[in-house]
C-alpha cells in the first residue's frame, strides 16, 4: 500500500448530521468560529487570552463553543499561564491575543516558551486586509511587519489571508508545537477576516498528528556500543526528558547501565531524587562538575549544555560525549559529542533495547561520595537560615502539588537544592513567571493546590493576576519572598562593585494588596512558615503568604579562587 493509499483511508466519512450542517451551515458564524471550531477539532479544551479590537471575531466565536476560557489581565502574564499549561498537560495551549501591542507584549513569555519547549499555539489577530502588504495606511496597533517580531522567537509562523485557511493554518501550528522539541507557534488572522460571515461548513475532527524524531538507527548502535563498554558512564538529564515524558526509560535505562545520573535545573522530576544513583541537581557545584569530567562515556540528554547546565561554561568533558537532543541546533554546540537529532523517549527507548546489562558496585559508592561533598562544601557557609526557608516551604507543600518559580534566591536555591520536579523561568530567565504560570496550571487541574513563589521584584510583575485567581476562583497559593528589593543583583552588584545601584525598590503591603482583590493573605515568619504555608494551601481559592526574609546564595564554584 502507497503511503497515499494509507491516507485516504483514514480520512472519516461524515455522519448523517455532520453532512446535514456541512450542506447547510448554521447561520451567524464568522472567521472566529472556524478558529474555535479548529481548536475544539484538535482536541482543545481550554483557551487563554485577552482580547482586543482586531481579535474580537474569535473572542464573540468563543461562546458558541464548548472551550473554556482563561483571561489574564496581561498579555505576557496570559503566556506564562498558557507555558505552564503546556508543560503540566504536555498538550497544546492556545493563547489569543489581539494586534500590534497586544501580541507584543507576549513576546517575553513565548521567549520562556521556546527556551523550556512549551507548546503554545499563539493566535493573534491582525490589521484589516487592505492595511496589509507595506503599506503604511495608520491602522490602529498597525506594525511594519507583524511576522518579524515573532519569527526570531516562536518555532513557526502561519498567515492566514482568507476563512478558508484558517483551518489548515491552525493544524500545522498545532503539528509544529507539539513536534519535537516542543514549543511555541504564532498564527495570525486579519481583523476583516475573522469578522466575515462565513457559509463554509463547520471544521470537524482534524488530523495534527506530530511527525515522530527517531534516531539513526547508527547512531543509536554506536551509542549503545559505547555506553555498554564504559567503564566510568555519567548521564546528564536535561528538559528534554521531562518534555518527551521519558523519565521512566531514563530510570531504566540508568539502572541498566549502573550509570549516575545528574538532572539538570529545567530537567528536574527527570530522575529520583533519593535514587542511590541520583546525583541530583548540583550543577554550580565543582565536585559534580569534576565527576561529570571523570565519565569515561558521558550520555547528554535533552539538554544543549549551556550556561546553567555547565556551570557556567567551566564543564570541560574528558571523556566521549553522546548527545541526545531534538533541537538540531543544540547538537554539539557547547561540546563535540557524537550527535544524535531525535527525541528523547524514542532514542532512550532504543538505546534501553540495545544496550547490554553493565554490572558496577561502584557507582552507588561514587554517587554518595560526590553528594557528601557537595553537603560539606555547603554546610562550611553558613547557610542554615536559606535552607531551613527551603526545607519549610517543601514540608507545607503536597506530595501531588506542582510548584513555579520566579527568578529569584529561593528558586536558585531549589534549582539545586529542591527534592524533585519544580518548573521555572530559567530558559529565558525573565521576571514575572511563578504566579501567571501557576494560574494556568491550576486552569489544567483545579483539584490541587499550586504554589507560586516570587520575590517582591517579580511580584509586582504579576499583581494584577490577582483578580484572575480571584475570578476564576483557582486554588493557587503565592509565596512572597520581601527582601526589599532585586536581592540577586543586589547581590551581584555588591560583589562586583562594592554597592548595590538601582536594585532598592519601594514596595505596596502585599497583605494588604491581596486583600484588597478579596484574595486571603498573610505575612509570615520564618518559624510559622510550613504552618502557614501548609494552612494556606489546604484552603479552596487563591491565597498569599508574604516572608519578609533577606536570604543569601551559595558560593559559585564556577569564579577562580584567588
Amino acid at each position: 500500500m502507497s503511503p497515499h493509499d494509507h491516507h485516504h483511508d483514514e480520512i472519516p466519512h461524515l455522519t448523517p448530521e455532520q453532512l446535514a450542517a456541512a450542506l447547510n451551515p448554521p447561520p451567524g458564524r464568522n472567521g472566529g468560529d472556524l478558529v474555535v471550531e479548529s481548536l475544539q477539532g484538535l482536541g482543545a479544551t481550554t483557551v487563554f487570552g485577552l482580547p482586543g479590537q482586531h481579535a474580537l471575531g474569535m473572542f464573540d466565536a468563543l461562546r458558541r463553543s464548548s472551550l473554556s476560557y482563561v483571561g489574564l489581565r496581561v498579555e505576557n502574564n496570559t503566556g506564562f499561564a498558557a507555558d505552564a499549561y503546556g508543560r503540566v498537560t504536555g498538550e497544546v495551549a492556545p493563547l489569543l491575543l489581539s494586534t500590534g501591542p497586544g501580541a507584543l507584549t507576549s513576546l517575553a513569555a513565548l521567549q520562556e516558551a521556546a527556551a523550556a519547549s512549551s507548546p503554545i499555539l499563539a493566535i493573534s489577530s491582525q490589521i484589516p486586509t487592505a492595511g496589509l502588504g507595506g503599506g503604511r495606511h495608520g491602522y490602529l496597533h498597525e506594525l511594519r511587519d507583524q511576522q518579524a517580531s515573532f519569527r526570531d522567537i516562536v518555532k513557526s509562523v502561519h498567515t492566514v489571508r482568507t476563512a478558508s485557511q484558517i483551518p489548515s493554518a491552525i493544524a500545522a501550528a498545532w503539528e509544529s508545537a507539539l513536534t519535537a522539541p516542543h514549543g511555541p507557534v504564532w498564527v495570525e488572522i486579519p481583523q476583516d477576516v475573522l469578522l466575515a460571515e462565513t457559509t463554509l461548513p463547520p471544521v470537524t475532527a482534524m488530523d495534527a498528528t506530530p511527525r515522530e524524531l527517531h534516531p539513526r538507527p547508527e547512531l543509536a548502535a554506536v551509542a549503545a556500543h559505547l555506553l555498554s563498554h564504559a567503564t566510568r558512564p555519567a548521564i546528564i538529564a536535561g528538559g528534554g526528558v521531562v518534555r518527551a515524558d521519558a523519565s521512566g526509560k531514563l530510570r531504566a535505562l540508568a539502572e541498566k547501565l549502573n550509570a549516575p545520573v545528574v538532572s539538570t535545573f529545567g530537567g528536574k522530576g527527570a530522575f529520583p531524587w533519593e535514587h542511590p544513583l541520583s546525583l541530583q541537581s548540583w550543577m554550580e557545584d565543582r565536585h559534580t562538575t569534576d565527576f561529570l569530567e571523570s565519565a569515561d562515556v558521558l550520555l547528554v540528554v535533552g539538554s544543549g549544555l549551556g550556561e546553567l547546565s555547565s556551570n557556567y561554561h567551566t564543564f570541560a568533558p574528558r571523556g566521549r560525549v553522546i548527545q541526545i537532543e531534538a533541537d538540531l541546533g543544540k547538537l554539539e554546540s557547547n561540546h563535540p559529542a557524537l550527535g544524535i537529532h531525535a527525541d528523547a523517549r524514542i532514542a532512550l527507548s532504543e538505546l534501553l533495547e540495545q544496550c547490554e546489562p553493565r554490572p558496577d558496585e561502584t557507582a552507588a559508592e561514587a554517587v554518595a561520595e560526590v553528594l557528601a561533598k557537595v553537603k560539606s562544601r555547603i554546610d562550611a557557609q553558613d547557610l542554615t537560615f536559606e535552607r531551613q526557608i527551603l526545607a519549610s516551604v517543601r514540608e507545607a507543600l503536597p506530595a501531588a502539588s506542582p510548584s513555579f518559580w520566579d527568578m529569584t534566591i529561593l528558586a536558585y536555591w531549589a534549582w539545586s537544592a529542591w527534592p524533585g520536579a519544580l518548573h521555572s523561568a530559567q530558559g529565558a530567565g525573565g521576571l514575572g513567571y511563578g504566579f501567571p504560570a501557576a494560574i494556568g496550571a491550576s486552569a489544567a487541574d483545579r483539584t490541587t493546590p499550586v504554589l507560586a513563589v516570587s520575590g517582591d521584584g517579580g511580584a509586582m510583575y504579576s499583581i494584577a493576576e490577582l483578580a484572575t485567581a480571584r475570578q476564576y476562583d483557582l486554588p493557587v497559593t503565592w509565596l512572597i519572598v520581601d527582601d526589599g528589593g532585586y536581592g540577586i543583583l543586589r547581590e551581584y552588584m555588591t560583589d562586583a562593585f562594592g554597592q548595590a545601584t538601582a536594585t532598592e525598590l519601594s514596595r505596596p503591603d502585599f497583605v494588604a494588596l491581596a486583600e484588597s482583590f478579596g484574595v486571603p493573605a498573610v505575612r509570615t515568619t520564618p518559624e510559622s512558615l510550613t504552618e502557614d504555608l501548609a494552612k494556606s494551601l489546604a484552603e479552596p481559592g487563591p491565597s498569599v503568604v508574604v516572608l519578609p526574609a533577606v536570604l543569601r546564595m551559595f558560593a559559585p564554584t564556577h569564579i577562580a579562587e584567588d
